[in-house]
């Protein structure tokens, strides 16, 4: 499935150049904290000591789930389709922090059980009107979601052809976290109950409801033979949304283009695409911690470090777009701070007194 990408891990041969001007800067050596950290990511990823970015755009796909229509959300189906009418008209939260941060915003229909037509700023590339439900079958055919990568792998070619190097994923279907926690706990082996969250905000009678559908999903997975190879997970439980996600992490790494990876979701597909392809974490920045409990399974499964804690819930890439200014900070500090060096200033770390 992954066999069309070609993903290869950053050259480390600039790691002690770049750690070196990073400890060189008129600071103590590690007072930037994360910055730091993702300072030397970003020139490791574009293989540069003065990294910059180019043409920014956060993604947010769209995709409906069949098993919402058995109860695994709190919210209707139709929510799906009327909030990428919200994003067409400018009106949601990412379209505002968008916005905010000068980063084009690209709302792509991966697979909403809607017919939109003709849209201005959507970008139809609808597999199908939303996935089977996994209650009863796979959400999807192995060639649907070979289908669903593909195009989600072309979409981030092509950004990296007119020049785009960053890029951050959001996503909006309602049901998906259900499917988040379904591919959590296969893929990280936490137990299903310590994946499974509110959503869009269950009560304990609905969280209850909720957690007892996807006991009753993965006992119909089993049954058939169902095993934990990320690619039969992600067809067996995933959305549209999810598996083009996956496709646009594949391509998005083979271009060398940084990731801005928001919360749970999002994260149920880095996940993914980073056990298919170990490589693609080192393109990833992980940019928040989600209120989710499942987030905290994928978190740890990754060792990664989220650069905000504002226990957002959201989706649609806020948590992406929210932690963009500091992963532009990490570049401008690499690039503008002076060096010891050249503002004349002693660094103490070289006293030998």
């Amino acid at each position: 499935m992954h066999s069309k990408f070609n993903i290869v891990a950053p050259d480390q041969g600039l790691a002690a150049a770049l750690q070196h001007k990073i400890d060189q800067k008129t600071k103590p050596r590690g007072a930037l904290g994360q910055l730091e950290t993702v300072a030397k990511k970003v020139g490791l990823i574009q293989q540069r000591l003065d990294p910059e970015f180019g043409q920014p755009y956060m993604l947010v796909f769209a995709g409906d789930h069949g098993a919402a229509r058995a109860g695994v959300s709190a919210y209707p189906q139709d929510v799906t389709w009327q909030m990428v009418e919200n994003f067409l008209a400018g009106g949601a939260a990412i379209n505002a922090f968008a916005r905010q941060n000068d980063l084009h915003l690209a709302i792509i229909d991966a697979g909403v059980a809607h017919d939109f037509g003709k849209r201005s700023g959507l970008i139809n590339a609808k597999v199908a009107p939303g996935t089977a439900n996994y209650l009863e079958e796979p959400a999807m055919s192995a060639a649907q979601c070979a289908t669903a990568i593909e195009r989600g792998g072309e979409f981030c070619r092509n950004l990296s052809l007119n020049g785009c190097n960053l890029v951050g994923f959001g996503e909006m279907g309602i049901g998906n976290t259900a499917a988040a926690s379904l591919i959590t706990h296969c893929l990280t082996g936490a137990t299903l109950a310590d994946c499974v969250g509110r959503g869009t905000g269950l009560d304990d009678a609905g969280l209850a409801r909720k957690q007892g559908l996807l006991e009753q999903a993965l006992q119909r997975y089993r049954a058939a033979g169902g095993d934990n190879d990320p690619a039969r997970v992600l067809a067996e439980f995933g959305g549209f949304e999810i598996a083009m996600m996956v496709g646009a992490m594949l391509g998005a790494a083979e271009a060398k283009m940084t990731m801005l990876i928001d919360g749970f979701i999002v994260g149920a597909a880095a996940l993914t695409a980073i056990r298919l392809v170990p490589a693609v974490a080192d393109y990833c920045i992980f940019c928040h911690r989600s209120a989710e409990p499942g987030h905290a399974a994928q978190l740890q499964a990754l060792g990664a470090e989220p650069l905000l804690d504002l226990g957002l819930r959201l989706g649609e890439g806020t948590g992406a777009a929210l932690a963009y200014p500091l992963v532009l900070a990490a570049v401008n500090f690499l690039n503008e701070m002076a060096s010891f060096e050249s503002a004349g200033v002693s660094d103490k770390s070289a006293d030998k007194d």
